[in-house]
């Protein structure tokens, strides 16, 4: 969203001066842009009231890019992201061949279940309605990406998948789960089935992502099987 009489990154760290200025002020003081973490607003709220808890979560930055890794765009602006946290869509890794310097074959398949891209849709109308409250019509906030000509769920949904990202909070690739389970690749003590004395500890093991950032998860997952590693 562009805006209006507001001080943001984009301006900030705009150019080589203005970066100097914000290493400095971080070297001298600790203090400015620096010292702060990317995202300075989240929240955690439901793309439908009858859901019983939230399965959306909000990242919103005093900045705006295309994509990550370009420069920032040369006007005031805010980016309002959200996450769906209970996604239905499965996609798969698998091996190309037997050797091991081979990269494997990825298919994300990202919003490739209805229910996933009607929340999608729904969060981009969401985001609208916060834009539009009268405590934020000051900033005059005119919509940027994906744009209010575009309505429906079909629109919106597709748009949603040309400009998304994972947030790098990918898990499930060795799933955990019962021997009866053909998708689970650990057992309930993290062994890899048909494997002796390997185990796999982080995040791929979820059979199910959590309802937000998976650090803590995965740090409790390796403090359980460190406990059953040292015992054998």
């Amino acid at each position: 969203y562009k805006v209006a009489g507001a001080l943001t990154l984009n301006a900030l760290a705009g150019n080589l001066i203005g970066k100097a200025r914000i290493g400095l002020e971080y070297a001298l003081r600790r203090s400015g842009p620096m010292s702060m973490a990317p995202s300075q607003l989240g929240a955690f709220t439901r793309s439908d009231p009858s859901r019983p808890y939230a399965n959306l979560e909000y990242h919103v930055q005093p900045l705006s890019l295309d994509a990550f890794g370009e420069g920032l765009h040369r006007f005031p602006a805010i980016t309002a992201s959200v996450c769906n946290l209970n996604p239905t869509s499965r996609g798969n890794v698998r091996l190309r061949s037997n050797r091991f310097d081979d990269a494997p074959a990825i298919a994300p398949r990202y919003l490739s279940t209805d229910e996933d891209r009607s929340i999608a849709a729904e969060s981009l109308r969401q985001v609208r309605r916060i834009l539009a409250q009268p405590a934020l019509a000051k900033y005059r906030p005119e919509e940027w990406k994906p744009g209010v000509q575009f309505q429906s769920d079909e629109e919106l949904a597709k748009l949603a998948g040309d400009i998304a990202n994972t947030i790098f909070h990918p898990v499930g690739t060795a799933k955990m789960g019962r021997e009866d389970d053909p998708d689970a690749v650990v057992d309930t003590r993290l062994r890899v089935r048909g494997i002796g004395g390997l185990r796999v500890v982080d995040a791929s093991i979820m059979p199910e992502i959590t309802s937000g950032n998976t650090n803590a998860p995965t740090l409790m997952i390796a403090e359980k099987a460190s406990r059953w590693i040292l015992r054998g």
